[in-house]
């Protein structure tokens, strides 16, 4: 069975596109309530529903990471 993984620069790649995408899906989202011009907010519109779509597939790539980290969130923030 020929199993496919990513190599560690690559992956460090994926997580920084996710970071960006999800910044921009965020800042996207943000700014609809701003904007009062419908074909600006449409154009938005559009945009949050790609990063989801491009997150999403991002995230099947980044399942081939040759590593996990596992976050835990028992830990308290102070």
């Amino acid at each position: 069975m020929n199993v496919q993984s990513l190599g560690p620069h690559e992956s460090m790649e994926i997580h920084e596109m996710v970071n960006f995408k999800t910044l921009c899906l965020a800042k996207s989202k943000l700014m609809q309530g701003l904007v009062f011009d419908k074909d600006l907010k449409h154009l938005m519109q559009r945009d949050v529903e790609m990063s989801k779509r491009q997150l999403s597939e991002l995230e099947t790539i980044y399942s081939h990471a040759p590593f996990r980290i596992d976050v835990n969130t028992n830990v308290p923030i102070h």
